[in-house]
């Protein structure tokens, strides 16, 4: 089951996060600033088990990111990843964004949702602000990948 997160997700949501960050698949990101983002964040829960999270950051009138898309390991292939992707996609088509976009290493998983391959200059500067936090700056080899929505019929 996809569901909002809660603030009781959130020191969940920081497990999941710290693992697969230390083991360089993603940024980390504080306790803090999960429950500032708790709004944002979508968890992926079987059995009263919080198993995966992912977040939608809106970033301007247009733009949004999937970010810290995290699935356990036990649920690999079975296409979590892909319900808590479309979580953000369909909430981004509600909030009326016209493009979505993720910084990634898993190039193959978000072409499979329709995601391309774009630069990173064509980003905002101001979503740059957590990848000074990263060790592996100003080397980044994730990849930006973007997708367009359809217009929002309200």
């Amino acid at each position: 089951m996809i569901r909002k997160a809660c603030i009781a997700d959130a020191p969940i949501i920081h497990k999941l996060l710290a693992e697969h960050a230390g083991k360089g698949a993603m940024l980390s990101r504080s306790l803090a600033e999960i429950y500032q983002a708790i709004r944002s964040f979508y968890v992926l829960e079987e059995q009263g088990e919080v198993l995966g999270t992912v977040s939608l950051q809106v970033w301007w009138a247009d733009l949004a990111e999937v970010r810290s898309l995290v699935v356990s390991e036990r649920l690999s292939g079975r296409g979590c990843g892909r319900q808590l992707v479309q979580a953000c996609i369909d909430e981004a088509c509600q909030l009326g964004l016209s493009r979505l976009f993720a910084l990634t290493y898993q190039e193959q998983f978000f072409a499979r949702l329709g995601f391309s391959l774009i630069e990173k200059s064509e980003l905002p500067h101001k979503i740059w602000g957590d990848c000074m936090k990263c060790s592996k700056f100003p080397d980044c080899d994730e990849v930006a990948m973007a997708m367009s929505l359809p217009p929002a019929s309200h």
